[in-house]
């Protein structure tokens, strides 16, 4: 870990996590002479990552949750972490998108950044069973005057995450047919594919997925190697990621062999 008193609160956490996913475990003091920052810093980091899920606190330091897998963490929570990365992807992502497509965007924080790329394309089509999507293009249009995308909201009953699921939202997406698909994930992994902790939501996507004539996964650095319950699509059903420069390069080249495509969005298409 980089000894550097001089990161933003985001980057710091970013390395604490990743520091407890290759350890299992941190401790303060140890996060104090690494990063050369105050206990109590460390501390309202620690605490910062614990609201989001995906670390608990332990006497002294911090431990993975051990029930990763199934807790799905709230909008809100996920919606600090990584946000330099999720602009980045965002603004990659952005550029797959031509006038007059028609596109669907899963729920969550970082299909939630693309959108608000988006509203300056004309002629959109966009489906979405994202609540917070839909008011993106909403509060675009009526305040600032962007082009009117036709938006469609599934219905269906709404997640910790702000996504529409179950059998109304299914139906809804099974009658249409898509451009582009841009997928959030809970993580992703070579063996378990695309995953998430919620059930309902995973036979969504799958839903999306069927619908879609390319699949495009948004997701940042931090997902590779996580595995929720629920696998809802293979690597080689995913057309192609776009990530942030933070992947690693041995997982860039690991995804490379499963995905069509891997899209680094600092560094442009990668093959």
């Amino acid at each position: 870990m980089a000894d550097n008193g001089n990161l933003l609160a985001e980057q710091r956490r970013a390395l604490i996590l990743d520091e407890v996913r290759r350890r299992g475990g941190v401790r303060v003091n140890e996060l104090t002479r690494q990063l050369n920052v105050s206990d109590m810093t460390i501390r309202r980091d620690l605490d910062a990552l614990a609201r989001s899920g995906v670390i608990e606190k332990v006497h002294g330091g911090a431990v993975m949750v051990e029930e990763a897998r199934t807790h799905e963490p709230g909008f809100e929570a996920k919606s600090v972490l990584e946000l330099s990365a999720k602009e980045q992807i965002a603004q990659a992502a952005a550029e797959l998108v031509t006038p007059g497509s028609a596109i669907a965007l899963s729920g969550g924080t970082t299909t939630y950044a693309l959108a608000q790329h988006l509203t300056e394309i004309e002629q959109l089509t966009v489906v979405t069973n994202s609540v917070r999507v839909a008011d993106v293009f909403d509060r675009a249009q009526r305040t600032t005057g962007a082009p009117a995308a036709t938006v469609v909201l599934t219905g269906g009953v709404r997640t910790p995450s702000d996504a529409l699921v179950g059998p109304i939202a299914d139906r809804a997406i099974r009658s249409l047919h898509f451009d582009l698909l841009f997928l959030g994930t809970h993580g992703l992994s070579p063996e378990a594919g695309l995953t998430t902790p919620n059930l309902a939501e995973a036979e969504t996507n799958r839903n999306f997925i069927a619908s879609a004539r390319r699949v495009i996964a948004v997701a940042d650095h931090t997902k590779w190697g996580i595995v929720g319950l629920s696998t809802f699509a293979a690597l080689a059903e995913v057309d192609t990621w776009v990530t942030d420069s933070g992947l690693p390069a041995e997982a860039a080249s690991v995804a490379r062999e499963h995905v069509r495509e891997l899209v680094l969005a600092q560094e442009g298409r990668a093959g």
